[in-house]
């Protein structure tokens, strides 16, 4: 049985084990970790990582942060088989799908060293150009600085990407100088346990630059500080408890925040072969990876009525050959849901949809490898609404899991606009189609309502990525019930751990004081 202890203060701690959770393998049940935070001094490591990460990093160039940060991805990625077999036995992930977290990770931390390298050798970040505040050819001027917020960031994290989650907030906030504090969900935080054990046993980083907690989040946020910064990725409820916490609202402390998204994939009349098969192919993909436990899987799918049978064919087949069961077999697909408390919030949400929808698809037949009566399992699902346009559960509930639901639309933008609007807000939404009015009548209707929008015409379909895979290129987020936030979208995602500044006065010479 593991015991995963938390880093805090530079020293690995140890909470009490009477408080200690356990962490178990959703295919056979079996206990694999415990975890405890309880009597743990959280006040105390915040403390530390304010004084002494905080200035450790700022002292440094951004070249010299992004150095810190391929190292990590480095010694991260040398432990790759390690932390795939991890995520096997506790998250329940075929080798495919632990390969996507722990690659997304180190490709995340690789690329934020790169954009470091760019910033060069600076501590400091203007925003835009200097600007006359007086007559023309007068030195008085103004500038725009973005400086580190002098506090620590908090990244409380989901339990469905133990390694990408904790490196791509991590990432943006070291990058920035802020020290990190990272909470894991705790039902699957042995890969970010064994993660940040890699860091720290390399000495990578700065005393006090990084710290872990691993098990419940205690009274962490009663002792957070004006210049703060918390980042969380999980449910709704979850993040307005943090959002309202009565120390986060006195000490003003920004919080960003991704929640529920109910993303919808829009097919166009005229799409063209390769088109609809990239349209089917990512499809398949965003319903069944990761067990369908992902905040940018496709949970709408709007199809034009006389496109709808093709659709229904071709995806209930892929479907049909999906193999369920134990991730350990490499003939399998897809294997379980991560808890037990996920498997039941599924099969609750999915009687729910049928409320509304009709199942065109279920999978069935005996599960690969598994004990009969084990694993906490959810086989694909397909529905398809009986009134589209109706409010209730296939707008309103998110399934986590691999269940997705058609909505038949006229195949205007009109009407897709509308239906994807009652979704109140995604992080993702994705076009496949190959007429340019329609793809560009549909940027415009739906781009306000999602953080991202992905399209696909047949001339890229070969080569498209699928919309579920995030990029830290472009932003992570979305509006209403995406939650509000941002994350990465290259400098951007630095942002939230940045004091931005007006400095005014003699212009060359401020110039040459933020040059230095």
């Amino acid at each position: 049985m593991q015991v995963l202890t938390s880093y805090l203060g530079d020293r690995w701690q140890a909470g009490d084990a009477a408080g200690a959770a356990t962490l178990v393998n959703p295919t056979t049940e079996a206990p694999v970790a415990t975890a405890s935070t309880r009597g743990l001094d959280l006040g105390a490591a915040l403390a530390h990582a304010r004084t002494v990460g905080g200035p450790a990093l700022r002292a440094l160039t951004f070249a010299e942060r992004g150095a810190l940060l391929a190292a990590m991805s480095k010694a991260i990625h040398a432990e790759r088989d390690a932390l795939i077999e991890i995520g096997r036995i506790n998250a329940g992930n075929t080798r495919g799908d632990a390969k996507f977290d722990v690659d997304g990770a180190t490709g995340t931390l690789m690329y934020y060293a790169g954009l470091a390298r760019e910033l060069g050798e600076r501590r400091t970040l203007l925003d835009g150009e200097a600007l006359t505040l007086g007559r023309p050819g007068t030195r008085l001027q103004g500038q725009h600085v973005l400086l580190p917020r002098e506090g620590v960031a908090l990244h409380i994290n989901a339990f469905n990407f133990p390694a990408w989650g904790l490196a791509e907030k991590a990432a943006c906030a070291l990058l920035a100088g802020m020290p990190v504090l990272a909470k894991p969900a705790t039902a699957t935080a042995w890969m970010t346990w064994h993660m940040v054990k890699v860091v720290v046993d390399a000495g990578i980083l700065p005393p006090g630059a990084l710290a872990l907690l691993t098990g419940s989040v205690g009274d962490l946020l009663d002792h957070v500080q004006p210049a703060d910064a918390i980042a969380f990725t999980g449910g709704a409820e979850t993040g307005f408890a943090i959002r309202s916490h009565p120390r986060v609202l006195r000490a003003g402390v920004p919080v960003n925040i991704e929640a529920d998204s109910l993303n919808a994939t829009v097919l166009a009349p005229d799409a063209e072969d390769a088109t609809v098969d990239a349209f089917l192919r990512h499809l398949h993909k965003e319903m069944t990876q990761k067990a369908g436990q992902k905040c940018t899987g496709t949970r709408r799918i709007l199809v034009p009525h006389d496109l709808l049978g093709e659709v229904k064919e071709d995806l209930s087949r892929r479907l049909a050959d999906t193999l369920v069961g134990d991730p350990a077999d490499d003939a399998v697909h897809m294997g379980p849901l991560a808890t037990a408390g996920q498997q039941k919030g599924a099969r609750e949400g999915l009687a729910q949809l049928q409320t509304q929808a009709d199942v065109v698809f279920q999978g069935e037949g005996p599960l690969v490898g598994v004990e009969p009566g084990r694993g906490y399992f959810q086989r694909p699902v397909l529905l398809q609404a009986r009134d589209p346009h109706a409010p209730g559960p296939v707008h309103d509930v998110e399934v986590f899991g691999p269940v997705a639901t058609l909505l038949p639309y006229d195949g205007t933008v009109e009407e897709a606009a509308a239906l994807v609007r009652l979704g109140q807000g995604s992080l993702v939404g994705s076009l496949y189609g190959d007429d340019r009015a329609f793809l560009r009548d549909a940027i415009l209707a739906l781009g306000a309502h999602h953080g991202r929008l992905v399209v696909t015409d047949a001339k890229v379909a070969d080569q498209a990525l699928h919309p579920g895979l995030v990029m830290p290129h472009l932003t992570h987020g979305g509006p209403g019930r995406a939650g509000g936030g941002t994350e990465l979208g290259g400098p951007r995602g630095l942002a939230l751990y940045q004091q931005r500044v007006g400095v005014q006065g003699n212009g060359p010479l401020i110039a040459k004081l933020l040059d230095a």
